[in-house]
């Protein structure tokens, strides 16, 4: 299922003309579908004991990913998105606002088969979430601190490879052979990640 989510993307861009943009940014997309399972196995490990720490995830991850986001599209987009603008949300929530406001402008711009390719990655990771937490019985073995920063560990390695090379493809003309070698890329690393977090007790 891992594979079959990452081999959607490379349908978009053997058939879609996808480019690193619409690569990298759903790769990012990646981030919020990791963070939204996330607070649902901190409420199943924690039940309501982790509310509190459930609320300070969600903000302080959401106004991580928003700020990637953000950096990411300004780099790559051809037009340029706004990061704060009229944020209105009280207090910590501005982050969520922030975040909010990324992902529409994000959405607003990439190909539209993108959220295709975004509903695969969360059947893919949907899937992981019922074999691995639930049914392999890891929900048993975690807590919820552990839980809280499993996806920044994730979120740091993969990334780095894959805006590195997107950013080696996009300065080489973007050719076929390195978009798919990006999309190999995050296979590969997926892979390793994925093992590795599962045998150590952790969680993707």
């Amino acid at each position: 299922m891992l594979i079959a989510g990452n081999l959607i993307p490379l349908a978009g861009v053997l058939f879609l003309n996808w480019d690193v943009a619409a690569l990298v940014l759903l790769y990012w997309s990646e981030n919020l579908i990791l963070g939204a399972y996330n607070i649902l196995k901190m409420f199943v490990v924690g039940g309501l004991s982790a509310i509190f720490t459930s609320a300070f995830f969600l903000i302080h991850y959401g106004g991580f990913c928003a700020v990637h986001g953000f950096f990411i599209a300004t780099m790559l987009l051809e037009q340029p998105i706004e990061f704060g603008g009229d944020t209105s949300w009280p207090f910590f929530f501005v982050f969520l606002e922030l975040l909010l406001n990324v992902v529409r402008q994000v959405v607003a711009q990439v190909p539209a088969a993108w959220l295709i390719a975004f509903l695969g990655l969360v059947i893919s990771h949907g899937y992981s979430l019922m074999t691995n937490f639930f049914l392999a019985g890891e929900k048993d073995r975690l807590g919820v601190q552990q839980l809280m920063a499993a996806p920044y560990k994730r979120i740091v390695i993969l990334h780095i490879a894959v805006i590195l090379g997107g950013i080696g493809a996009q300065a080489l003309g973007q050719p076929m052979v390195l978009l798919l070698a990006l999309v190999a890329l995050k296979i590969v690393v997926d892979l390793v990640l994925h093992q590795r977090e599962h045998r150590g007790g952790e969680s993707t």
